[in-house]
């Protein structure tokens, strides 16, 4: 697909109101190489967005990260660096306390070209009470992130297998707020492997976060072996979900350069993701991964 930096895409006309939903700019040939900041489907929900997303939240917790936490001046200047370089999917959460320092970033940007997913957190913890389904939440992402409609939204951290029923009023109110419009997408964050399993497959899930990783396993943060949840992924794609791999790099456990090369190749090459969330903390991190994904072969 095209790639696309921040330097041409202030200069490029907005294409309607059709948000990322294809346009005309990206019916070019594709080129030979594979990069991170290539334009992909994901999945069937009209959205385009980026192979690689900047996560924002490393280590997250209590409405905050090791990137909220390590203030705004840095947050700034690695969000930038990671638009400059033309990555269009931003990875948010109420956890992480995010919203607020990606919306100072995004603000005088154009709205169509990049996609903004957040998490919904369901359970009441000391940092926050719940409404018990979606409709205030999503009002206050908005406000937070000073946007009319989120891309995507998912129900943050599924942990029982029993997630559909559980959360059953916000799945309604989610789907209540995609046919407003306020959200475009819905689905889950996985972190259990029957959770997985019935994202895999259940009709209300548009996107699916897996945690994947070619190492597999608890040691590396992954929910079942590589390849037990390698062939649960295969079937969500086949089921028409986007799958957006998280934990590939294994939460900072997989830091030796073949380990991130083979994560990253196992990912793409066996068809896993649409694209895959890695928490960037340095610009140096944000190149350095860009260089990694661009050495993948897919054929």
């Amino acid at each position: 697909m095209n790639q696309v930096t921040r330097r041409t895409f202030l200069q490029t006309s907005l294409v309607g109101a059709g948000a990322l939903a294809a346009p005309t700019w990206l019916h070019a040939a594709e080129p030979a190489h594979f990069r991170g900041t290539d334009l992909v489907p994901l999945g069937k929900t009209g959205i385009q967005v980026t192979r690689l997303a900047q996560g924002t939240g490393f280590n997250g917790y209590n409405h905050s990260s090791a990137h909220t936490r390590q203030g705004k001046a840095a947050f700034d200047r690695l969000l930038r660096h990671s638009l400059d370089e033309g990555i269009r999917f931003i990875d948010m959460a109420d956890l992480y306390g995010s919203h607020s320092f990606v919306k100072d970033v995004i603000k005088d940007l154009p709205r169509d070209r990049f996609a903004l997913l957040s998490k919904l957190w369901p359970r009441k913890d000391k940092w926050v009470t719940p409404s018990g389904g979606a409709k205030q939440e999503i009002d206050r992402f908005r406000k937070e992130l000073g946007i009319d409609k989120l891309d995507v939204c998912l129900i943050h951290c599924m942990s029982k297998a029993t997630w559909p029923t559980e959360y059953e009023r916000v799945r309604d109110e989610l789907s209540e707020m995609k046919e407003k419009g306020a959200v475009r997408a819905v689905g889950v964050s996985c972190h259990d492997f029957g959770a997985l399993q019935v994202a895999a497959s259940h009709p209300w899930v548009d996107v699916i976060f897996a945690r994947i990783n070619y190492k597999g396993g608890k040691e590396f943060m992954c929910d079942g072996s590589a390849e037990r949840v390698s062939a649960v992924l295969k079937t969500a794609r086949a089921n028409g979900k986007a799958v957006v791999g998280m934990k590939i790099f294994g939460a900072g456990k997989l830091i030796k350069p073949e380990e991130k090369d083979a994560s990253l190749k196992y990912v793409f090459s066996n068809g896993l993701v649409d694209a895959i969330t890695v928490g960037m903390l340095k610009p140096e991190e944000v190149d350095d991964t860009l260089e990694r994904m661009s050495r993948v072969s897919i054929g």
